[in-house]
């Protein structure tokens, strides 16, 4: 082979080589592209986000069909990220829509509401924070109706509107005025994408049905028989008043009448919001008299007779009152006024000993009348009977003052005088320092939340009626100030809870 041939070769080759080099450099040349991760797991490659956000939001036209909804977007754990790469191997849109679809759902734009749970403290002073939650809707109206709602259940509407365009009637002589309303949690509101596997609220009525029942399911109905009061058939079905008059919006008050065959709705209300009210109220109140006790040795020990009958008296009083979803939590007296003292009255008792021949040691039956007021003040705040779900056991009285004296209802002796209920919750929350009597008729009463250091007498100790047994105070499960006073025929959570004001 010449030379001149084999330059010719030579040259030819590395042309040869030079083009080749030259046509791989132009075919690897580095690309934009998108991941796209479900979970944290690669799903491939795709040429563009838009394309794959248009594909999903043309496909799922039973989401926009269900919510009313102009568009449909990714899962909220799809991530699309941006990458330069040098591979070339795409997946189809379709094939990464199909991937998703059943693994995640879709999102539409709506807003996020979260409710966080109210703190309270216990009786050792430990921050105790109530549950948080998130609620779905597409409107934030929808929301802000539904609050308005939930208020006006609790607060009745023509006393909400005054309050809010301040047109109250100011207090002559007795009465209240609203001070304050507001909702004691927290809450925050975001618009984002909303994936339709939560519960979203399209509308103001179910909404509003939640955050007052906890629910959205149908409530219970009750068919009316003859006779029927709304106060029967709220405590034969474990409601309250309260609680029936707001499932049943068409009656005005618990005195509203009822037909038979009429149908009502019994719902137990589990709010999922706390509506504070806040209230200045000045009443009249009644106090109750003391009871002077005189003995006379011709007469039994059975035996007793007045010979001075009591009078009440009379006081003005000035409260601070707060009720949170309809109860009253939380009673403070700004100022008392006397209208009228008490008269005492003097009780007679004999001293004569009689034996025992198995009925009873003389006490008087639980008969209207013969009860004494187991309190300073006659401020009821929260009555025996259903609420919420749970029977509320006991009267509680407010508006008293804070050691304020607690007194014996009827003879008796004290067989508990503690400062924790232990067994005797029952199941029904911690009572504090509490004290029991048994009156050997039978009959039990209960005083709960005495405040720490405020029981005057022991286990074993004999009482008479209107004798000062404690101070009014909040321990254990009480978030104010008040007696919790109970009346039970057996011992208490054992025996059947009893109306003590069915003898007032």
């Amino acid at each position: 082979m010449s030379k001149t041939l084999r330059l010719l070769l030579i040259s030819l080759i590395v042309v040869s080589s030079i083009c080749t080099l030259g046509f791989s450099l132009v075919k690897k040349n580095p690309q934009q592209v998108y991941r796209v991760y479900l979970k944290g797991e690669s799903l491939g490659l795709i040429k563009s986000k838009k394309k794959l956000e248009d594909y999903i939001d043309k496909k799922q036209t039973e989401i926009k069909k269900k919510y009313k909804v102009d568009k449909v977007y990714l899962p909220t754990d799809l991530d699309v990220v941006k990458e330069i790469t040098y591979d070339d191997s795409l997946t189809s849109i379709k094939k990464i829509y199909n991937k998703i679809k059943d693994k995640s759902p879709f999102t539409i734009n709506g807003y996020v509401i979260t409710i966080k749970g109210v703190e309270t403290k216990d009786e050792s002073g430990k921050t105790i924070t109530g549950k948080s939650q998130k609620i779905y809707v597409l409107d934030r109206k929808i929301f802000e109706e539904a609050i308005n709602n939930t208020v006006k259940s609790f607060i009745p509407e023509a006393e909400y509107i005054a309050f809010a365009e301040n047109t109250q009637k100011e207090i002559d002589g007795v009465g209240e005025k609203i001070t304050s309303i507001y909702i004691q949690n927290k809450i925050t509101i975001k618009q984002q994408n909303i994936p339709v596997d939560e519960t979203i609220y399209m509308d103001t009525q179910s909404l509003s049905k939640y955050l007052l029942f906890g629910t959205t399911e149908k409530q219970k109905n009750y068919t009316v028989k003859e006779g029927d009061t709304i106060e029967d058939v709220s405590f034969a079905n474990k409601v309250s008043t309260t609680e029936f008059l707001i499932a049943n919006p068409q009656f005005t008050s618990a005195n509203s009448l009822l037909y038979p065959g009429q149908e009502v709705t019994i719902g137990i209300l589990k709010p999922q919001i706390n509506v504070a009210e806040e209230t200045y109220r000045v009443i009249k109140t009644e106090t109750n008299y003391k009871t002077e006790t005189q003995y006379d040795d011709t007469m039994y020990e059975n035996q007793s007779k007045v010979t001075q009958k009591g009078v009440k008296g009379e006081n003005k009083v000035t409260q601070e009152v707060l009720i949170i979803n309809g109860v009253e939590t939380n009673v403070v007296p700004v100022e008392t006024q006397i209208i009228k003292e008490p008269i005492t009255e003097i009780v007679v008792k004999g001293t004569k000993q009689w034996y025992y021949n198995g009925g009873g040691y003389g006490v008087p039956p639980a008969t209207k009348g013969q009860w004494g007021w187991p309190a300073s003040c006659m401020s009821v705040s929260s009555h025996f009977g259903w609420r919420w779900g749970t029977l509320h056991d006991g009267t509680d009285i407010s508006g008293c003052g804070y050691g304020s004296n607690i007194f014996a209802a009827q003879d008796g002796t004290v067989v508990v005088s503690a400062k924790k209920t232990g067994y005797y919750a029952g199941g029904y929350g911690d009572n504090g320092e509490y004290i029991i009597i048994d009156h050997h008729n039978g009959y039990y009463t209960l005083y709960a939340h005495l405040c720490p250091g405020c029981r005057y007498v022991k286990a074993g100790d004999r009482v008479v009626k209107g004798q000062a047994i404690g101070g009014m105070g909040r321990t254990g499960m009480a978030t104010g100030v008040h007696l919790h006073f109970g009346m039970w025929y057996g011992y208490p959570y054992r025996g059947t809870p009893v109306n003590a004001m069915h003898y007032y």
